[in-house]
This record gives C-alpha cells, structure tokens and sequence, in this order.
C-alpha cells in the first residue's frame, strides 16, 4: 500500500510540476484535445444507443419473463459500457501518446532537467517514436481486449457484474494506463514495451497508484484534457523511481 500511495503523490507532484508550468500543461494538452474529442463523440453515441445495443447481444433472454429480460440487458450495458471506458481509456492514453510524442518529449526533458537528471539520453527521431508508440499502444490495446472479454461476460453474474467487475475494471485501466503514460521516460533510455512491462510489475502497486486516479478523473468529460499532461508528468517521477533514480524536488522554474 505503501507504493500504491506513493503513486497517487507522484500524480498529484505531475499537477504541481505543471501548474508552475503553464506553457509545458499548454503544450501536453494539445493532443489530449484531439483525441478527446473523437473518444468522446464515440462515447455518447455508445451511450445513446446502449438500449439497443444491449437487446442485440442479449437474444437468448427475448422469452424471459419481463423482469429476468431486463435484468441481462441491464447487465449487458454495464458490461459494454465497462468495457468501452476500459478500451477507450486505454485508446486514448495511446492514441494521445501517439500523436503528442514530441510534446511530451519535451515535457519529460524539461523535468527531468528541473530535477537534475544528468543520465545519458537517446536522441530518437520523431518518426522513430511515432512507430514505437504505434505498435506498442496496439499491443496494449490487444492485451486489454484479452481482460475485457471475460470481464464482458462476467458482467453477467448477478450482484459480482455490477460490484467486483466494475472494481476489476478500474484496477486494469489504471495499469494499462500506467504503462502508457511512464513511456516516454523509459524510450529517452532505449528500454522498450516488453522490459518497462517488467519492471514496472516489480512495483505494480507504484503503476496503478499513479494510474488509477489518472482513470478514474478521465471518465469526467474534458477533465482528461488536463489531467492527461499531469498523468504524463506524473509518469515520469514513477519512471525515475522504478529506475532507481533518487526523487529531487523539480526546481521552480525562473
């Protein structure tokens, strides 16, 4: 519990880091615009047909009695929409990341300069980044999908699909969001998807410390806009911590 606490401060120093630097949330909230707003149109044209949508997948309860009917679709549009806020936030953690590479290259430079990091850093092209940030949000992305589809189904389970599998959700969003949102510290030292997953399950409790609140804030619509940048910001003090790095204060910007 220790480094799931410590997780939650580091989000919280990301917001501090950049309320004292306006410019550098300025800059990480550019992309999150983008992308927030084509999740978001996606989102509540889910919501707006979920009645729908939950009939469609729910056939085998068309002869049910009235109250058994509508009990399966009611679980069936928890499930879908868990499942939709699970892919959606981790689309668009990746898709964000995607997209705003150079920007938040450029936010981690800039704090780890303010903390006095003075480790060697690759200088990889924009495009080179671009790619890398690409296959690994597909690979993330599919390895969701692996934990939402049993997720899916168990949303069905009276009382455990509407309490533990919400709950179940949440905890694997935040860590998929973690892994995004730490990348860039680890892709400024050459250390890929595979070795950054490792690590970072070392300290899993560090991860959804940090990810977690980042979830839970992006399912308020827009507040992703900035709390995306602070997600990041607060990525990079897991990274150095994961690392082994020691924790400075960022020195206050002059």
């Amino acid at each position: 519990m220790r480094d799931f606490f410590t997780g939650v401060r580091y989000f919280g120093q990301g917001f501090g880091i950049l309320v004292r630097r306006p410019r550098l949330l300025l800059i990480g909230m550019l992309p999150a615009v983008l992308t927030t707003i084509v999740l978001l149109g996606g989102m509540i044209a889910l919501i707006a047909n979920i009645d729908h949508l939950a009939a469609l997948v729910t056939p085998f309860a068309n002869g049910w009695p009235s109250g058994g009917r509508q009990f399966a679709r009611l679980a069936a549009g928890v499930a879908l929409v868990g499942a939709a806020v699970l892919l959606g936030l981790v689309g668009f953690t990746a898709v964000t990341l995607t997209v705003g590479g150079p920007f938040y290259e450029h936010i981690a430079e800039r704090i780890e300069d303010d903390l006095g990091v003075t480790v060697e850093h690759l200088d990889l092209p924009w495009w080179e980044q671009f790619l890398a940030g690409v296959r690994d949000g597909i690979v993330l992305l599919l390895r969701s999908l692996i934990f939402t589809t049993p997720l899916f189904f168990a949303g069905f389970l009276p009382v455990v699909g509407q309490s533990v599998v919400p709950v179940l959700i949440a905890l694997e969003t935040a860590w998929f969001m973690a892994l995004e949102v730490v990348a860039v510290p680890f892709y400024r030292r050459g250390i890929g998807l595979r070795k950054r997953t490792a690590m970072l399950r070392r300290r899993r409790m560090l991860a959804v410390g940090l990810g977690l609140p980042a979830a839970l804030l992006c399912m308020i619509p827009l507040l992703a806009i900035v709390v995306m940048p602070a997600a990041f910001a607060g990525g990079v003090l897991v990274a150095r911590d994961v690392l082994g790095a020691p924790q400075r204060s960022a020195r206050r910007p002059r």
